[in-house]
């Protein structure tokens, strides 16, 4: 609650960056940050430009904690796969932060930090730097959009498991899909994860191997995705 009388409550930068991160992205707003610092969001006007600013203060502050284990051993593929897993398991330890950076990325200097490490890890294996920031924001993308999707399963687990039960029964007591569905073998989620994005992956470097310019690169998935 904002002082009543008195001398108005000095703050700064990174008081709002404590109560923002002790609120979580997920319910960071203007009203909640200034309530948690006992002040009006008026004063938060004075440090950050709106939610958007609010979003990137915070937000910032915590990719600024992610670096990225880099194997000089490893070639593209485990590299870019364990550096996937990596950015997901990030992701799910700080709710909110998937949507941050599906908004919008890079949005200031923790993510441009990123992106210019993974950029740099990949020169190391012989792309140039162009192909390179393509290369790994089309990885990124499918991690960040999988990890959204288990966030999304995550805030609503109290319904879930009884709602998957559910499917469950529908599909075996389908005719067309029951047969089928009971052959399915029964995957743990971090191997599911692993399993696709391995062979997304591997996609994506058969497509922009090292050494291959991006207009190749280009032509090459215009191809991909064309009747042959």
């Amino acid at each position: 609650m904002a002082r009543v009388g008195g001398r108005p409550r000095q703050i700064g930068p990174a008081d709002i960056v404590r109560a923002g991160r002790e609120l979580g992205l997920r319910n960071l707003s203007m009203n909640a940050v200034a309530a948690a610092l006992g002040v009006s969001s008026t004063a938060l006007y004075r440090h950050v430009e709106g939610r958007w600013g609010l979003e990137r203060l915070v937000g910032e502050s915590i990719l600024a904690e992610l670096d990225f284990h880099d194997s000089p051993a490893d070639g593209p593929v485990p590299h870019l796969l364990s550096t996937a897993l990596q950015l997901r398991s990030f992701l799910l330890r700080h709710p909110g932060l998937t949507h941050y950076v599906q908004t919008l990325f890079p949005r200031g200097d923790g993510g441009r930090r990123l992106l210019a490490a993974a950029a740099e890890s990949l020169v190391r294996r012989g792309y140039s730097t162009d192909a390179a920031i393509v290369l790994s924001a089309a990885v990124a993308s499918v991690v960040i959009g999988y990890a959204a999707t288990e966030e999304a399963q995550a805030e609503r687990s109290e319904d879930l498991d009884e709602q998957r039960r559910g499917v469950e029964e529908g599909l075996l007591a389908d005719s067309r899909l029951g047969d089928a569905h009971r052959t399915l073998p029964v995957i743990a989620a971090d191997e599911y994860v692993r399993l696709w994005l391995g062979a997304a992956i591997r996609g994506f470097v058969e497509a922009a191997p090292p050494g291959r310019p991006v207009d190749e690169i280009r032509v090459a998935l215009r191809a991909a995705g064309e009747d042959q």
